[in-house]
């Protein structure tokens, strides 16, 4: 069931920024993993570094498929990183290589007019490469088409959507899109070399201003918007859970049987 909020209703604007920044706020409500990245080890020409967040502008275009579905396109340009909260200086990156994410979505909104009530939806689908590559680049739009100049990319990791969700806020004839997912994490490179078991998710989150918005016929571009992104190992299912909790009551329960003997 679909149900329209009004903008004033500041009751359902917070639950739509929750839900927005939800996947988020788990990677910050602890320390986030720390991870190490080589890029010679890529054949990209910079210095190993150790962070534990990366910093994203973002070149997106949002097309409105129907009245509540959407599609998502773009690319994300890793800007930097950080680590235990303090911004790194990463040897080489953006100067002598850069990394950026290309991705596409899909998902589904209440239907409600960002320019007007507050919007909130989730992705249904979203796949994305992570890519590495010598020199620099720069990141825009050919008409409404997200492109970028990174010659000769190399694939340093791939995945797909676990979870998402995606919320608008009106304001002054505008509106500030944001948007939190989490992902897998797949098919990764020997350029992060640490941890040797690499983490198997990543979170995201961005949060764009009106200014940073440009409207066409159909949808919108987010240009040079913000965000970030942080490894994390999944964490078991309720199931999963209780099926490993019970396998350690059996194997208890079993110990304290020998003993007694």
């Amino acid at each position: 069931m679909r149900v329209a909020y009004p903008v004033t209703s500041t009751a359902w604007l917070r639950r739509g920024l929750f839900a927005a920044g939800l996947l988020a706020m788990s990677a910050t409500a602890s320390a986030l993993n720390t991870f190490t990245f080589n890029p010679a080890a890529a054949g990209l020409a910079g210095t190993a570094f150790s962070a534990d967040n990366l910093l994203i502008s973002d070149y997106a275009t949002v097309t409105q498929t129907s009245a509540t579905t959407f599609t998502e396109t773009g690319f994300l340009a890793i800007t930097g990183a950080q680590l235990n909260s303090s911004t790194l200086s990463v040897p080489g990156l953006n100067s002598t290589y850069g990394l950026y994410i290309a991705f596409t979505g899909q998902g589904t909104t209440d239907g409600n007019n960002p320019l007007t009530q507050v919007s909130i939806g989730s992705f249904t689908s979203l796949t994305y490469t992570l890519y590495g590559y010598n020199g620099t680049a720069t990141f825009g739009f050919n008409g409404t088409t997200p492109v970028t100049t990174a010659i000769a990319p190399v694939a340093l990791a791939t995945g797909t959507l676990v979870g998402g969700s995606v919320v608008s806020i009106p304001g002054g004839g505008a509106f500030s899109p944001s948007a939190g997912a989490t992902v897998t994490v797949g098919n990764v490179s020997s350029a992060f070399t640490s941890p040797l078991a690499f983490y198997d998710q990543a979170q995201t989150s961005f949060s764009n201003t009106s200014s940073q918005v440009q409207l066409f016929a159909g949808g919108f571009m987010v240009q040079q918007g913000g965000g970030s992104i942080n490894f994390a190992t999944a964490v078991p299912e309720p199931m999963t859970s209780a099926l490993l909790l019970g396998g350690l009551g059996v194997i208890g329960f079993v110990s304290r049987r020998r003993g007694a003997r």
